[in-house]
């Protein structure tokens, strides 16, 4: 029980875009879309004439497109269409920069691209941050064991 009660911490914001959305963790892409696509059209604030529920429709709108876009990017089916690029990344970019939030490790690469991992527990980071290879660590305790996901891309040379 305490298991899982650390796992939905951890995974606070995943989880509260899931519920935003009314989806379950197995939602494939193509029903999420439809979902998303359904909430835009309740939400959208051209609907509402009323100054008030057209700023609740904004508030409403924005959180449904923040928390769609969040789903999308750690999908599985979003991994596996970048899993090449990902792997490209992480095996032969170094990490040029950091940055830890609320459990939360973005990590920025030399060619450009940044990655959020989530749901690092302190103790990672801290091992991650006093490593003498931080790159190593993180290919062989990070990369691979954290959901994650795409925040920008590689600068193309």
């Amino acid at each position: 029980m305490i298991k899982k009660v650390y796992f939905c911490a951890r995974m606070k914001k995943i989880v509260e875009s899931r519920k935003l959305l009314g989806v379950e963790k197995t939602v494939e892409l193509k029903e999420l879309k439809s979902i998303y696509r359904n909430l835009m059209k309740d939400w959208h604030p051209d609907k509402f004439q009323d100054d008030q529920a057209k700023l609740e429709a904004e508030e409403k709108s924005k959180a449904v497109i923040e928390a769609y876009h969040l789903l999308v990017s750690v999908a599985p089916e979003t991994h596996a269409q970048q899993l090449d690029q990902y792997t490209e990344v992480i095996t032969a970019s170094k990490i040029v920069d950091f940055n830890y939030k609320s459990q939360t490790l973005q990590v920025n690469f030399a060619d450009g691209s940044s990655y959020e991992y989530f749901g690092i527990p302190h103790n990672t980071y801290n091992k991650f941050l006093n490593s003498d290879t931080p790159d190593r660590f993180a290919r062989r305790h990070i990369y691979h064991t954290f959901i994650y996901r795409k925040v920008s891309k590689a600068v193309e040379a």
